[in-house]
């Protein structure tokens, strides 16, 4: 069994365009970003025995992705999200349930996947929680000795405050977007500033990272107790599908490197703006490309409250 640093569990799926079909889920994005950064990323999720599941299989393969912690579920269809682009040129998302991602069983070979001492991250989506077989193999996995990863993604109707908390409590670094920071936050008080948002949760549920994606706007990080900003990528903006799991697998393997809060945040940020820029949740590009987005724009060190 291969020593895998990252797991990536949850949903995998095809987005369902107007013109066209475009492989995706979070935790797929997310793991073929960190896979192009030559981390030892695995996905963990379910395909029905179909098409469009043997589809999914053939583009990880294509890709370099490991598949062999992909459950094949006779029962339940692969996964499907109808996805259109707004006025905001924000996407809007229809997601079908049941299928088969939302029934990840635990296994055996699971358990010892998670009981590897090299395992430095679980990334995990709030999704994964909104039906009980799927939320039992979450439980299990929350166990492991792993770093936990909680990207946020609320979807209606498929989150609820209790369940939000219980993610919320089990994590060491927190993803959301502004939306997402002001929805939340908004349960437990009245807030005039983001950075008094986040420092509420941070305190509240002790998490020690919290980053937040901004749009055209940037991002911004409270790590370790300090505040971090990033300016917004001038970018042409294609869609913005798999834009925000592209700058957390940025922001992981920027820490996994020991660069400095900052330079993560310059990073992810980059690593978002160009998938933006670009079709679909997986395209191709160098990280070359990266790093030549940063150096150009020459201001990644803002930092301060």
């Amino acid at each position: 069994m291969t020593n895998y640093n990252i797991v990536s569990l949850g949903e995998i799926l095809w987005d369902i365009l107007p013109e066209q079909e475009l492989p995706g889920g979070a935790p797929l994005n997310v793991a073929y970003h960190l896979h192009k950064h030559s981390q030892r990323v695995v996905l963990v999720s379910g395909i029905g025995n179909d098409n469009h599941g043997q589809r999914l299989l053939d583009i990880m393969q294509e890709h370099g992705l490991a598949t062999d912690l992909i459950q094949r579920d006779n029962r339940y269809d692969t996964g499907k999200v109808y996805a259109r682009m707004d006025e905001k040129m924000d996407m809007q998302y229809d997601i079908v349930y049941p299928v088969a991602w939302d029934h990840i069983s635990w296994d055996a070979t699971l358990e010892a996947t998670f009981r590897n001492d090299d395992l430095q991250y679980l990334v995990y989506g709030s999704l994964l929680a909104r039906n009980d077989i799927s939320r039992n193999t979450l439980e299990k996995a929350l166990q492991s000795k792993a770093r936990k990863v909680l990207d946020i993604n609320l979807r209606a109707p498929y989150y609820s405050k209790e369940t939000l908390e219980w993610l919320l409590l089990s994590c060491d670094l927190l993803k959301l977007n502004i939306g997402e920071l002001e929805l939340i936050s908004s349960w437990y008080n009245q807030f005039t500033t983001s950075e008094d948002r986040i420092q509420a949760l941070s305190e509240q549920f002790n998490i020690p990272t919290i980053i937040v994606t901004l749009g055209s706007k940037g991002c911004m990080g409270y790590i370790q107790g300090e505040f971090y900003y990033q300016e917004g990528q001038p970018v042409k903006v294609a869609d913005t599908i798999g834009s925000g799991d592209a700058f957390l697998a940025g922001f992981l393997t920027s820490q996994i490197r020991s660069c400095t809060p900052a330079y993560s945040l310059a990073y992810a940020n980059a690593l978002g703006a160009l998938v933006a820029s670009k079709p679909g949740g997986c395209p191709d590009y160098h990280p070359q490309e990266i790093t030549d987005m940063i150096i150009k724009k020459q201001t990644y060190v803002s930092t301060g409250q």
